[in-house]
């Protein structure tokens, strides 16, 4: 019996030997296969880069920004940035992968001087990509977060194979397009984060179950489903850090935003803050007058229609705030909602806030103002008394800065950069107002619009000395410091 029992045992071990052996073979020949694709691809791609090279003598410089004709503050980041970079390094040449369609390159420079009033110094070259829909939310109904990044993976390579550039900046978030130029096409990277792909807060919500727009509610009733989902944010968070490293040049917006990349991408010496560009000098000649208590206030929102930026909020607080009585006011307050729409996914987002605006009674105090050009965007800044702003853990908050600067008195959410680095006291004196949920906000709305004018006008001076450390000048500075290494090594 136990000579039986040894013979099985020695029958077992060869069939797994006969086993093992190949798959060690096979495993050798297919890391030999993905190494050599490797070197081809990047001896190919360096190849491109040379033709490309003859008879120049500068740099070419990339941004990879596939939506550089929409209207946010991601967007002003891309003009000034490649402002500044012309009016320093002129004899470069420079590019947008860009994935819009059905614009010429002519049409996105007057969109961004018609909405920023930006105007570029020297010529732009558009790359336009055909694949931009791989980077939409929309295709990803689950693991979200690990599909757009695979995509964007898709997309910068398409971008990579029409334009090698010698630089490379991702200006939109995109952080695992980096090791494809940096390892592959062997160019110098740099990165600006507006908002971290994924960070620090967004696993706590998912560990604490807590409800929000990035975690549906049947994940967070479901303690298996979030168990699920904690692990997969681990590991993405992991990668996320791994590909983030790669880029030479690591420029943050904020405060905020600075903590969860060090947590995440562990790159301190390279990693600096510099705040975004708000066009406060634009808004500084709208005189702050005391005057009269007003007969009808207005309260602006200013921010793209996306879901984080949390719209429902702010309709379902202005309700709240139409039931309580305002001293001196004779007509009820109105809500103007001002922003763009990146995609057919927005405008269905608009559709169904106008539907929340007739359940709640209030579609006759709302007005939606889309896309709409830079005077007019500041002729309602002009007039109105709050700004209003709720989105929960905002990177930054270019909106808020903005009516800073045009004299209102802002109302932002008690997170992020509004609370860490925006509605901070000013020489001891407060800037602004931040609540967290529906009855914070219409709380302190109602003190707001209830402040005597001359109260009202001491804050709005305070937010308004403190928003010069935000103006153009300031962000060129500050960008073309850190980009300096990647930039001056380029031009040796």
């Amino acid at each position: 019996m136990a000579e039986h029992g040894f013979l099985c045992l020695c029958e077992l071990v060869r069939l797994l030997w006969s086993l093992v052996v190949p798959c060690v073979f096979l495993s050798l020949a297919l890391t030999a296969l993905l190494l050599f694709l490797i070197l081809g691809t990047r001896l190919w791609l360096r190849r491109r880069r040379t033709d490309r090279q003859q008879g120049l003598n500068s740099p070419v410089v990339a941004f990879f920004h596939p939506y550089c004709n929409a209207g946010g503050g991601g967007e002003r980041v891309l003009w000034c940035a490649l402002r500044a970079l012309q009016s320093r390094y002129k004899d470069a040449s420079y590019v947008v992968y860009t994935g819009d369609q059905g614009v010429t390159g002519e049409q996105i420079l007057e969109g961004a001087r018609r909405r920023f009033n930006i105007r570029l110094p020297g010529p732009v070259k558009f790359v336009f990509l055909k694949h931009r829909f791989l980077v939409e939310a929309s295709l990803y109904p689950h693991f979200t977060l690990l599909g757009q990044s695979l995509g964007s993976i898709f997309l910068g390579w398409e971008a990579l194979t029409e334009l090698v550039p010698d630089i490379y900046i991702d200006s939109m978030g995109y952080a695992f397009t980096l090791p494809l130029f940096k390892y592959l096409a062997a160019c110098r990277t740099a990165s600006y984060v507006h908002y971290p792909t994924i960070s620090t807060d967004m696993l706590s919500v998912v560990h604490s179950r807590n409800p929000r727009f990035n975690n549906a509610e049947y994940i967070s009733r479901n303690p298996i489903l979030s168990a699920i989902k904690l692990i997969y944010y681990c590991m993405f968070a992991f990668l996320y850090g791994l590909v983030g490293s790669c880029s030479d040049v690591i420029m943050v917006n904020s405060t905020w935003t600075q903590n969860h990349i060090l947590t995440l991408w562990r790159c301190r010496d390279r990693t600096s803050v510099v705040y975004p560009p708000c066009d406060v000098q634009a808004f500084l000649d709208i005189p702050l007058e005391s005057g009269q208590a007003k007969k009808r206030h207005s309260v602006v929102s200013i921010g793209q229609f996306r879901p984080e930026k949390d719209h429902r909020l702010q309709i379902h607080a202005f309700q709240k705030l139409l039931g309580k009585t305002v001293a001196g006011e004779v007509e009820a307050p109105r809500l103007v909602l001002i922003g763009g729409c990146r995609n057919q996914e927005d405008e269905e987002r608009v559709r169904l806030l106008r539907g929340l605006c007739q359940e709640l009674g209030v579609e006759d105090k709302v007005e939606f103002k889309l896309n709409i050009p830079f005077e007019e965007l500041k002729k309602e800044l002009a007039s109105a008394t709050v700004g209003l702003h709720t989105m929960w853990n905002e990177h930054f908050g270019i909106g808020i800065v903005e009516c800073m600067a045009a004299g209102m008195v802002v109302l932002a959410h008690r997170s992020g950069g509004p609370l860490l680095d925006i509605v901070v006291p000013h020489e001891g004196g407060a800037t602004g107002f931040l609540a967290d949920d529906e009855d914070g906000y219409a709380e302190a709305l109602e003190r707001i619009l209830a402040l005597s004018p001359e109260a009202r006008l001491e804050i709005r001076r305070n937010a308004r000395q403190s928003v010069s450390r935000f103006s153009d000048r300031e962000f060129e500075a500050s960008f073309l410091s850190a980009v300096e290494p990647v930039m001056g090594a380029a031009q040796r």
